[in-house]
């Protein structure tokens, strides 16, 4: 069914959501690759592993990524300071359709508390089932994102 890998990650407070999705995953064929965390640790640090995740996510260009965090958005800002990566925060399956359609979205941001797994599932599933769309504007504009360089 899948044939691209995904890299999936998560620190304590998606840790639950991350094995939950993982689990989803590999019952539908994705072949995934856990880039931690391995256990729950209230210790832990989102960037670790949405920047883990990223950095895989940069070098395989056919694969995606999904990280957890509370909020989403940390594990959002951590993955785009990576080169290559253009992660969105899921807010629902038209939002993530939308994004991965218009702004060739390569890792998906979600919440482990504003959201319920069933959400969580139902934009994964369309972050992996929707194609970026290969119109001249979204080109053109995803071509600007890619040449900005941080400073």
């Amino acid at each position: 069914m899948a044939e691209i890998t995904i890299y999936i990650g998560a620190a304590h407070r998606g840790f639950a959501r991350k094995e939950h999705i993982k689990t989803w995953l590999v019952r539908n064929g994705y072949h995934v690759v856990d880039c931690g965390a391995s256990v729950y640790d209230a210790d832990d640090d989102y960037p670790d592993y949405a920047q883990a995740v990223a950095r895989r996510v940069a070098i395989d260009t056919n694969a995606r990524g999904i990280v957890i965090c509370g909020s989403g958005v940390g594990v959002c800002i951590a993955a785009n300071k990576i080169d290559g990566i253009r992660a969105g925060l899921a807010l629902s399956p038209a939002h993530v359709r939308d994004a991965t359609q218009h702004d060739h979205l390569n890792m998906l941001c979600l919440s482990a508390d504003y959201m319920t797994d069933d959400e969580a599932n139902a934009c994964v599933r369309a972050f992996l089932e929707t194609c970026y769309s290969q119109e001249e504007r979204h080109v053109r504009r995803v071509k600007k994102i890619t040449k900005t360089h941080k400073t």
